[in-house]
């Protein structure tokens, strides 16, 4: 029995064969496993369907995708991950974005992984199918500057970019979201080395008060990469397709 934490209808329609057809409408029961599907239709094989064109896809990418550590490696490109993972969504606007990220380095758990690369998984709450995640303040998205006014100049902050950058990172496909042509890659602007360190920076902070971190593993596509330096670990950006236990 397998318990699906995270599953995007999206990125799951964009490996059938042309000529598309949409998937069958399905609804999945929050902190069950895939077994419990619930079609929303009265056709008993959709589910059935979903499941074995999930295996078949899964299947096809454990040949084909390199592991999230090894070099080389660009956006867009699909990897496969296993990492202990806190999973947290930010109160406020961006409420809906919903953040998988690895513990920080000098944290203990006994499944880190020896890799001086982290990984920070993107997606929308709806996708999720398990128990809800922790909701934290994250890091400040704006502020004041300037003395010359009363007000101040409001500005974005660089972790605001980022986070901004990643809540509108929509799967193509999915309704209202318009094609993968219309939702261009990040730009090098909106994912800033300081903007994604201050983003993990404060997750990690949170987490230290209540750690949500499990091992999962799953398979993603890249977003962006940030490459280590003499004194700072790389970290992995990506929209996974799934995140499942993998215990």
């Amino acid at each position: 029995m397998r318990e699906v934490v995270y599953l995007s209808e999206g990125k799951l329609n964009e490996f059938l064969p042309e000529p598309r057809r949409a998937l069958p409408a399905v609804k999945l029961h929050a902190g069950v496993s895939l077994a419990g599907i619930n079609v929303e239709t009265p056709a008993p094989d959709n589910a059935r369907n979903l499941r074995r064109h999930l295996e078949r896809v899964e299947k096809e990418l454990d040949r084909h995708t390199a592991w999230y550590t090894e070099p080389d490696l660009t956006p867009g490109c699909w990897v496969q991950f296993e990492a202990p993972l806190n999973w947290v969504t930010l109160r406020g606007r961006h409420q809906d974005l919903v953040l998988f990220v690895d513990p920080a380095p000098d944290s203990v758990s006994p499944h880190q992984p020896d890799t001086n690369r982290r990984l920070l998984l993107h997606g929308s709450a709806r996708h999720l199918l398990g128990r809800p995640p922790i909701q934290v303040d994250g890091p400040a998205l704006t502020g004041l500057e300037g003395s010359g006014h009363s007000a101040g100049t409001i500005f974005v902050t660089n972790a605001g970019r980022v986070v901004s950058a990643l809540a509108h990172a929509h799967d193509p496909l999915e309704s209202g979201t318009g094609t993968a042509e219309e939702n261009p890659p990040m730009s090098q602007t909106s994912m800033q080395r300081s903007g994604i360190r201050d983003l993990l920076a404060a997750v990690d902070a949170e987490s230290s008060e209540a750690s949500t971190h499990a091992l999962m593993f799953g398979y993603a596509r890249v977003s962006a990469l940030l490459a280590e330096t003499a004194t700072e670990m790389g970290c992995l950006v990506a929209s996974p397709l799934i995140v499942e236990y993998a215990n």
